[in-house]
């Protein structure tokens, strides 16, 4: 295994290196300077040596985005012990299972959160800290009562003049310590904890300054949309762009399409990381309605005129996320084939990249300069990656990879951890995959999800997916399997159909029209029989995948 850089060097040479610039703000709300962060990562160090907490001891933290939760984090990282962050959206019973699993010793409480939680649940924890203030909510332990209460004190004492960048003593780690255990979302059970250590950390940073760091200047602007307890969001929004000198900006509520657009316009962001369906709806709500009169689509029609045209509706949807931005990068779904189609169209600088949590999470990606379209890009520096198919051009097969940034392993699950890691260091990731020419892979769908059509042939849900998504009236959808048939689960776009004045029935015969023209552009043994109208929006994962597991029918 390659020898790494010590990740934490990094945390430290970026609060150094931009001491008085403005690092992490709650929109709307106050920001930190690099120098407000150090302080409080100082002041939360003494309060954990003062506990007796020691490197290597896990402390996990759950709640919304938010600056206090940045800190709180970067402090676990560069004491040495090991963050658990976990997902706000999980129910009290999962958050439960995750301290009570990883052991962790302390958890830090959001606001939303803390509420809901009973520490009697908990046995082994020895304090509950409030994220934004570090109050305790809850202490079992003296030695963290006392340190808590006179944190200042202690502080003051350390410290008599000033605290300064000189002061700053951070954790030295090694390649293969332990950063963090970060829980996946799970479908049905117990989720499980992905052990990464710093070298996946340093592996993904490495790669992200490859891309971003020649095109984003310090200390840019950058919008945190993703919840920082996923691996995507915790690496593209957060630990990047802090070591970069950026300034993050939090929002502080729930990042509708409308907020998110409020957000970019006064924030103009340098990049910004998403999911696809932000994207998609921020596009169909905002900018289709402005760019569809008939003289725009008309003159799009015609050769002279068609460039210009296009140069103004690239303008237009720049504007839409802020007017700055290098390029937008989506994951963790596939883009809808319009939407994609409509952006490369025009010129705009539209990228998707791959990954999973236990590679922390990237596996490849492309530049926008080098996007091909529906695909995720190429294999990202200090990884390998193929696809297991007799020809994996033509024929999905699985994708597996190796390098700096796979996890140890899953905590305390040797068994779960053999099942995806052969004996050659290769992860199998579940996803099914082809590959072209140029080393660009093209996502088919995840093995767990394909269905056995009519005559034996595999069917791959979600490319029929993104076939239907793209079709009038459907905001979102997923194909299930109904004994023999192909069924697609629809949810209109309830906000048009009454703009529109349509009722349930026309509803129902625009599916009809959609299911036959899909038909169309598929083979026999893929097509649908029916398609159903669902009356309310999917229930999604924090990431925003639809949890397909609540809509299967017995087979």
């Amino acid at each position: 295994m390659k020898t790494t850089p010590n990740f934490n060097s990094y945390i430290k040479k970026s609060i150094t290196e931009n001491w008085d610039r403005d690092a992490l703000t709650d929109y709307h709300g106050a920001t930190l300077q690099y120098r407000d962060v150090a302080r409080k990562i100082e002041k939360l160090h003494i309060l954990f040596e003062h506990s007796n907490i020691k490197q290597g001891d896990r402390i996990a933290l759950c709640g919304r985005n938010s600056s206090a939760w940045g800190a709180a984090f970067l402090a676990v990282l560069t004491y040495g012990a090991v963050a658990v962050p976990i997902q706000n959206e999980f129910t009290t019973e999962q958050v439960y299972n995750i301290v009570n699993h990883s052991e962790a010793r302390l958890l830090f409480v959001g606001d939303v959160v803390s509420p809901t939680f009973d520490a009697e649940c908990m046995p082994n924890l020895e304090g509950i800290v409030y994220i934004p203030d570090y109050s305790l909510v809850m202490s079992r332990s003296e030695n963290l009562t006392y340190a808590r209460n006179n944190l200042n004190a202690i502080f003051g004492k350390k410290y008599p003049k000033f605290f300064h960048s000189e002061h700053i003593n951070y954790y030295i780690d090694s390649p293969n310590d332990l950063a963090l255990i970060n829980y996946t979302s799970g479908t049905t059970g117990f989720s499980k904890g992905v052990m990464l250590p710093y070298r996946a950390l340093w592996g993904n940073l490495d790669w992200t300054f490859s891309v971003f760091g020649p095109n984003v200047p310090r200390g840019s602007n950058v919008v945190s949309i993703l919840p920082m307890a996923h691996m995507y969001g915790l690496m593209c929004e957060f630990l990047f762009e802090f070591c970069a000198g950026n300034h993050i900006f939090f929002l502080t509520r729930l990042p509708s399409p409308s907020f998110i657009s409020e957000a970019c316009a006064e924030i103009k962001p340098a990049v910004l990381i998403a999911v696809p369906m932000i994207i998609e709806k921020i596009i169909r709500k905002k900018i289709f309605p402005s760019i569809q009169s008939k003289s725009i689509v008309m003159l799009m029609k015609m050769p002279v005129i068609s460039r210009k045209i296009k140069e103004h509706i690239r303008a237009i949807v720049m504007e839409a996320f802020g007017g700055n931005v290098y390029e937008v990068m989506v994951g963790g779904a596939p883009l809808n084939q319009e939407i994609e189609r409509f952006l490369t169209e025009i010129g705009f600088p539209i990228t998707m990249g791959y990954g999973t949590t236990e590679t922390g999470p990237m596996i490849t990606f492309s530049d926008y300069k080098d996007f091909v379209s529906g695909s995720c890009g190429t294999v990202v520096p200090h990884m390998e990656a193929k696809v297991l198919s007799p020809d994996p051009k033509n024929i999905p097969g699985e994708i597996v990879a190796r390098g700096l940034n796979v996890m140890q392993g899953y905590f305390k699950n040797p068994e779960a951890t053999q099942a995806v890691i052969d004996s050659g260091g290769w992860f199998h990731t579940g996803d099914l995959a082809t590959v072209d020419e140029t080393g660009h892979f093209f996502i088919r769908g995840r093995i767990k999800n394909m269905l056995l059509g009519s005559n034996g042939q595999n069917v791959y849900p979600e490319e029929i997916e993104n076939k239907l998504a793209s079709m009038t009236m459907v905001s979102e959808c997923i194909i299930i399997q109904d004994c023999d048939k192909l069924v697609g689960l629809v949810y209109p776009d309830m906000e048009e159909a009454y703009a529109m004045g349509f009722t349930t029935e026309d509803i129902n015969k625009i599916m009809e029209q959609n299911r036959r023209k899909l038909n169309e552009s598929l083979p026999a043994f893929s097509r649908l029989k029916v398609i159903e109208v669902c009356h309310e929006e999917f229930k999604k994962t924090p990431k925003k995948s639809i949890k397909r597991y609540l809509y299967q029918r017995a087979v």
